[in-house]
């Protein structure tokens, strides 16, 4: 599932893309919102919340979108046909330029001044105006007897960290996925260290956690199951974590991240 970092980077490309811009056409390909047209309204903004996007146009109105695990914008020069492909779910196209949506895991038209039914339990956004440290430590601290590793990816103590970047971060400060939360000292810290990778990915495709672009080196222990840790040589593992449907591969190292 692209995380906060890639949802960020989207953003900003929609929002340079269509933001001032009058819209010229919209096609929304789901059944509930398929006689919608925002055709001649100007799209104020494009912002990111966590892991959600939130297309904002005038009239009160935004289009909510969220890519889930597959789900990509794709932007490009105004074309004089409308994409077939089936995987499509939103178009939207001012005079210059179309942003197509595919295989978008939400997609909603909602009031602006009513997003917080869409994004109101969200915690502190990593990579937003509100982020705010103290708020998502006191989140995440409501469940001392909860692992860390699960806590991270709840999106309802802080917004936009996934599966990546919780393993990364809990390497880089040795802590077990399955550490509860009541037993970890400097979450302050932790935490942290958690928006610093993020943020220092957020400007490009790779997703850097190690300080090496070369391809394979790029991370300490997320998809490196049965590989030799970079730090001491433990073989590193993978297991799922939570409770169905929520449960998420995660991989640590048992030597770096003693439980």
């Amino acid at each position: 599932m692209p995380e906060g970092d890639v949802v960020w980077r989207t953003a900003r490309q929609l929002h340079e893309a269509l933001a001032g811009r009058v819209l010229v056409l919209s096609d929304f390909r789901v059944p509930r919102y398929a006689t919608v047209s925002l055709a001649g309204r100007t799209v104020t903004e494009a912002v990111s919340r966590g892991k959600h996007l939130l297309i904002r146009v005038d009239g009160d109105v935004t289009v909510h979108t969220h890519l889930r695990m597959e789900g990509t914008w794709r932007i490009g020069p105004v074309r004089d046909y409308l994409p077939r492909d089936h995987r499509v779910r939103v178009v939207l196209a001012n005079e210059t330029w179309q942003a197509v949506g595919r295989q978008l895991g939400i997609v909603e038209v909602i009031r602006t001044s009513r997003e917080d039914r869409a994004v109101g339990h969200l915690g502190p956004d990593l990579l937003g105006p509100d982020w705010d440290i103290d708020e998502a430590v006191r989140r995440l601290r409501a469940e001392p007897g909860r692992a860390i590793g699960e806590a991270l990816l709840d999106q309802r103590n802080l917004a936009g960290i996934g599966n990546l970047y919780k393993a990364e971060t809990l390497f880089l400060r040795g802590i077990s996925p399955w550490r509860p939360v009541g037993q970890i000292e400097d979450l302050p810290d932790l935490v942290e260290v958690a928006r610093q990778l993020l943020d220092a990915n957020k400007e490009h495709i790779d997703q850097i956690t190690t300080g090496s672009r070369v391809r394979g080196q790029q991370n300490w222990v997320y998809g490196r199951a049965g590989r030799a840790c970079r730090r001491c040589g433990t073989v590193i593992r993978r297991a799922d974590q939570g409770d169905a449907p929520e449960e998420r591969i995660t991989f640590w190292c048992p030597r770096c991240q003693p439980e």
